[in-house]
């Protein structure tokens, strides 16, 4: 019997200094599952009161982000004006496009009493004809997401189309992206609607079409086929993501994403002269890092 996976992705790990993340794309074997270009998994991490995250304002172009909590807050702010508290179950999705600035950080009462952080930050590519478009920065409340429940099964359709259901989000190019929680045993059966596909096992191992995939492993699905996904004999979290095919490879350099490495060399300018925009009411920034772009 043929293996439903075409890869299985292992992370490579990072400390961002308040919780460890595992990044599993790009990758060495894809950069890409449909227009997914970054998977990072954030914690899960306990902050003690007092500690808190803090990622400074810092650039994008030419992609929209995804952050997606399952437990603790981050509070966005960015370079349009806009101030956000992210939540878990929300969806906060933001479309760098020419240029964006923003910074992540623990909101200050969150900072206070301290507690859980666990979530999924994805970036999309944008299709070549959308990424010079205009930023812009939308959040839909979890009330506002299809679910879709199952015996033993709960799925939140986060991006696009699956299962009969459309996300209200607004997005530039064929995608699925849920997040989902399974009962010990519990299972349900994935069809062939996106040509790229991909799960995630968050923390515990399932079974896809009997085959392991352990805990925060990225499996990447054969095309064209139905995939039976099980958990195993504990509840688990899993995310399931892809779409299209991204319109050609992309260059990637720190926070910057283009089909031009030309373009990137542009960002890169714009940041180290800080014309790209501010935060309003932040004075710090992150450098731009010294290193080539890669493909």
């Amino acid at each position: 019997m043929a293996s439903p996976f075409l890869a299985v992705l292992k992370p490579h790990t990072s400390d961002i200094g308040a919780f460890l993340v595992q990044r599993s794309l790009p990758s060495a074997q894809f950069q890409t599952i449909g227009p997914f270009i970054f998977f990072d998994h954030m914690g899960p991490a306990m902050l003690s009161p007092g500690k808190g995250m803090d990622v400074r304002p810092h650039p994008h172009i030419g992609l929209a982000t995804v952050t997606y909590l399952f437990d603790g807050e981050i509070m966005h702010r960015d370079s349009l004006g806009n101030a956000q508290r992210i939540t878990p179950g929300a969806v906060n999705w933001m479309t760098a496009g020419r240029g964006i600035v923003h910074s992540e950080r623990s909101p200050d009462d969150f900072r206070e009493r301290g507690g859980p952080v666990h979530g999924i930050q994805t970036w999309v590519a944008l299709p070549k004809a959308d990424e010079e478009t205009e930023p812009a920065f939308a959040h839909h409340p979890v009330e506002a997401l299809p679910e879709i429940t199952l015996p033993g099964v709960k799925l939140r359709l986060i991006l696009g189309t699956a299962f009969g259901r459309e996300s209200p989000v607004v997005v530039f190019s064929p995608i699925f992206y849920l997040a989902g929680e399974l009962a010990p045993g519990a299972s349900f059966t994935l069809a062939p609607e996106h040509r790229e596909r991909a799960v995630y096992a968050l923390d515990g191992e399932i079974h896809v079409d009997g085959e392991v995939l352990p805990a925060q492993r990225m499996g990447v699905l054969a095309p064209d086929t139905d995939v039976k996904i099980t958990a195993g004999d504990a509840p688990v979290k899993i995310m399931l993501l892809g779409g299209a095919p991204l319109d050609g490879d992309r260059f990637i350099f720190w926070n910057f994403v283009s089909s031009s490495r030309e373009r990137i060399e542009v960002a890169k300018a714009a940041w180290m002269a800080q014309e790209m925009g501010q935060v309003p009411g932040e004075t710090e920034w992150i450098p731009l890092p010294e290193r080539k772009p890669a493909k």
